[in-house]
């Protein structure tokens, strides 16, 4: 016996947790703030799956709401300005939002 190992599959390319889960949000950023960031003594492998897919969600949602509000207003550019819209008023109103932080 040679000692050469035992023949092992070649792994290929790395994938990033964000391609795996099919996501545009950095996966892996979110883990690394949501550590930094002193919200529990433990992080698990999905929370910061799940939290990508909910903030991917909501900037879904926002997006396709400014694109639909810009395109009635004949307008090519979407500002950030925002004066009342029902749905944004509704998600706003049942959230609660932790140590107070202020509302853009």
């Amino acid at each position: 016996m040679s000692g050469r190992g035992k023949g092992g599959k070649v792994k290929g390319k790395a994938k990033s947790r964000s391609n795996r889960a099919g996501l545009q949000f950095p996966v892996g950023r979110i883990h690394r703030l949501l550590r930094k960031g002193n919200y529990a003594e433990r992080i698990g492998e999905g929370a910061p799956v799940y939290l990508a897919v909910v903030m991917e969600y909501l900037a879904a949602e926002v997006l396709e709401l400014a694109g639909n509000a810009a395109r009635d207003n004949k307008k090519k550019l979407v500002s950030f300005l925002v004066t009342f819209s029902l749905p944004l008023e509704t998600m706003k109103n049942s959230t609660s939002f932790c140590r107070g932080s202020p509302l853009p």
